[in-house]
């Protein structure tokens, strides 16, 4: 089938030899490339969370809570196992064609589910809708892992990791506005269709890695320190190399989806629950307790950002030194969020805005580590199984967290976030100077081989 050529990777082409002309095609597709990413990655939320700004609308109409909370539920478990999944086709795929038509994908599954009444043919359509939302994640990983060097990526990564915040602010404007002016199926209609035009926009703007333009590797480019098999563009990792040889048995890969898991239980019961606690603990009104709220948000932007940008710069490449730095941090916001007697609205949206800064560092650098200590051709595979495990820790923090906080109070809802900190503390505490996994370098048979004839290491 076409659709099955178009997913497979692009053919390495001869490499350019003119450095001139290298230096102005790479930073002309780096600048296209990102863009491309970081505006197809925040639609990908528009078709996300569409839904949650039609649950008002559904309620008046009939639907119960307990089956609007159900579709919530079927969207973390299928989109945390197709993240995984789709990080092994992923590796597999060119990112132009497979980012692309996940986003078609999920806004035709947005307009099916507005056309949808029985709450069967719902749940259907939002569990598709998962499952392509999980064809975004591995796109961004393999690219960003692919067009940005080690020496320079969290800066760019943490830039990207924003696209979150894009998405997550324009979709409550338009989803909102459509519900309310012309009812629910509009907030699902509207953002479908935007996706489904964007797709082809990405077709238009991606491309799969730089050895697919005629571009030398970018630790090449860069001057990196990489060893690069004379053969390379002939290798090809099988899906079981990837999987058992480059992920499954690399125990730093394991050590941060764990942490991962925590972090997620962490972020997401701040996350949805912090509204309550601030309304039904603190006593502040919906429009108080939502600045609160609002300044986490914020906190999390900038956090985000920070993170990334330290990572490069002082520790040189290093990301986990600011995964323990920001890990205490958040602990230190989690204390000072429960211990605060005080109802001050100054006090506690400073506190959220920490929480925010130290939780999203983290959030966001663990995924790219987890792509970081493999095989440059698992990274994606990596990402999506470390990505599985925090959205098992997000679900965890949903019913769960909340079953356990009506039954023992809120002292029991913020022990169970210490702790979730205190073992992701634990587990990336022992990787504070790795910076690239001993797997990474033990090579396949073909590899080795094709090692041994060429010999050549590009030494920075």
């Amino acid at each position: 089938m076409r659709v099955l050529e178009w997913l497979r990777p692009a053919p390495f082409i001869e490499e350019i030899q003119d450095e001139e002309v290298i230096k102005k095609q790479y930073k002309h597709w780096r600048i296209r490339t990102f863009y491309g990413m970081y505006i197809g990655y925040a639609l990908y939320y528009f078709t996300r969370k569409s839904f949650t700004f039609a649950m008002p609308s559904m309620i008046e109409q009939g639907y119960s809570l307990y089956e609007l909370g159900m579709l919530g539920t079927i969207l973390s478990i299928t989109y945390g196992i197709s993240k995984f999944i789709s990080g092994i086709m992923g590796d597999k795929s060119n990112p132009r064609y497979f980012m692309s038509f996940g986003l078609m994908l999920t806004g035709l599954c947005n307009i099916c589910f507005g056309f949808s009444t029985s709450w069967a043919l719902l749940a259907l359509f939002w569990a598709l809708n998962a499952w392509f939302q999980g064809w975004g994640w591995p796109g961004c990983a393999k690219l960003l892992t692919h067009w940005y060097s080690q020496s320079e990526r969290g800066t760019w990564w943490s830039l990207w990791n924003t696209s979150h915040n894009l998405g997550g602010a324009l979709i409550p404007i338009i989803a909102a506005f459509c519900a309310h002016h012309y009812g629910w199926r509009s907030a699902m209609f509207v953002p479908g269709i935007f996706c489904i035009l964007a797709g082809f926009f990405l077709i238009n703007r991606l491309r799969d890695i730089p050895q697919s333009l005629g571009l030398p590797p970018i630790e090449k480019f860069k001057g990196e320190k990489i060893l690069f098999p004379k053969n390379e563009k002939n290798l090809s990792l099988s899906v079981k190399e990837i999987l058992f040889k480059y992920v499954l048995s690399n125990q730093y890969v394991w050590a941060i989806a764990f942490a991962y898991f925590f972090i997620y239980v962490i972020r997401i019961g701040l996350n949805d629950w912090s509204m309550v606690y601030l309304v039904k603990f603190k006593g502040y009104s919906t429009m108080m307790a939502g600045t609160c709220v609002l300044w986490f948000e914020i906190g999390g932007f900038l956090g985000s950002l920070f993170a990334g940008w330290c990572s490069d710069k002082i520790f040189r490449g290093k990301r986990n030194p600011v995964n323990i730095l920001c890990t205490v941090g958040a602990l230190g916001s989690l204390l000072a969020l429960h211990w605060n007697g005080a109802t001050l609205l100054f006090l506690d949206s400073i506190i959220m805005f920490f929480a925010g800064f130290f939780i999203f560092g983290p959030q966001m650098l663990i995924g790219m580590v987890a792509a970081e200590l493999t095989h440059k051709k698992a990274a994606a595979t990596s990402s999506g199984f470390a990505g599985w495990f925090a959205y098992l820790g997000g679900a965890m923090a949903g019913g769960p967290l909340g079953v356990l906080t009506s039954t023992w109070g809120w002292d029991a809802f913020f022990a169970v976030l210490l702790a979730c900190g205190l073992v992701a503390l634990a587990l990336i505490s022992p990787l504070w100077s790795v910076k690239i996994s001993p797997k990474v370098l033990s090579l396949s048979p073909a590899e080795e081989n094709s090692a041994l004839n060429s010999r050549t290491i590009l030494q920075k």
